[in-house]
């Protein structure tokens, strides 16, 4: 006889024009299961066309993956990621993303996280996986890879790279992501901030690996460095919001000497590259703080024209 059924999860994917969606789709039909759970896949799709439909209806025959697909335009990512939570009725939803792979062991490491601790939400790591093109210091510092923030102890915010979240928790009870944050990012960064303020609590499995290729576009130094800045202003604004006049003022303080100090040893490091860079980046973020807290408009991250309509996507 096989496992009793204990609950579902749902594996929520946003997509885009990647290519490497169909390695993700692959990596999730070769994991081990999480005993006495059903699984099921939602395919949200991001594009103005639907045009993942093809691949993902593909592969869902030859992998016989139950996937269900959603087509969420408007290239706005909070469109995506709501329409993945509008899709669902499990238990758990877990979130991946589309140039991820699942390790064989991910999301039953993370189901077993979340039952031993009874958290809202627990997030898993994301290791970077480099080309050999890569600049040596990205390398050895390995500046990409994806981990929690501890604050006292607590982890107070999250991402939707790898994480599974228990739809039950009263803390997640109708929450949805923002769309005015859905093309510039920082959409879960506020998603989890004010999921933890309504009580919800944040566990880590260590266990819970994804892979993520960096792409050769992502292996620069002015990535990283737009990309810092903006989680320092996402930072900013979340800081900001509902702070009186005098709090803003010792915060942009704060984050002002965080800054200085961080140029200073950028500075007093320089002869070693990744302690340098580190500090330029770290201090590029807390000037990120400053820029949210004073109200400077974020970045635009998502939605940018695509390559034949004469850009990029920035994410």
């Amino acid at each position: 006889m096989g496992a009793a059924i204990k609950g579902s999860v749902d594996i929520c994917v946003c997509t885009f024009r990647r290519p490497e969606l169909a390695d993700t789709l692959r990596s999730i039909a070769a994991m081990d299961r999480p005993a006495g759970f059903e699984i099921g896949v939602v395919v949200a799709d991001n594009d103005d066309a639907p045009s993942a439909q093809p691949l993902v209806k593909a592969l869902a025959q030859e992998l016989k993956l139950p996937v269900r697909y959603r087509h969420a335009p408007a290239r706005n990512i909070s469109i995506a990621r709501n329409a993945c939570l509008d899709a669902s009725v499990s238990d758990f939803v877990a979130f991946i993303d589309d140039d991820e792979t699942a390790s064989p062991q991910w999301l039953a490491e993370l189901v077993a996280t979340a039952e031993a601790s009874g958290a809202a939400a627990v997030l898993g790591p994301v290791r970077a996986r480099y080309g050999s093109d890569a600049p040596a210091w990205m390398r050895k510092g390995d500046f990409h890879s994806t981990l929690p923030v501890w604050v006292h102890g607590e982890i107070r915010t999250g991402y939707t790279c790898n994480v599974l979240l228990r739809t039950s928790d009263a803390s997640l009870r109708d929450r949805r992501f923002s769309l005015a944050r859905g093309q510039t990012g920082g959409e879960d960064t506020e998603f989890f901030d004010h999921m933890v303020k309504a009580g919800g609590r944040i566990a880590f499995s260590p266990g819970a690996f994804v892979d993520e290729v960096v792409p050769r576009a992502r292996a620069a130094f002015d990535w990283l460095r737009r990309r810092r800045f903006r989680f320092g202003q996402t930072h900013g604004h979340l800081l900001g919001n509902n702070a009186t006049g005098v709090r803003r003022v010792r915060e942009i303080g704060l984050a002002s000497a965080k800054a200085a100090y961080c140029f200073a040893m950028a500075i007093a490091t320089v002869v070693s590259p990744v302690r340098r860079n580190r500090s330029v980046l770290r201090g590029i973020m807390h000037v990120g703080v400053v820029s949210g807290l004073v109200g400077v408009r974020e970045i635009r991250q998502y939605g940018l024209p695509s390559p034949q309509e004469g850009g990029k996507r920035a994410a």
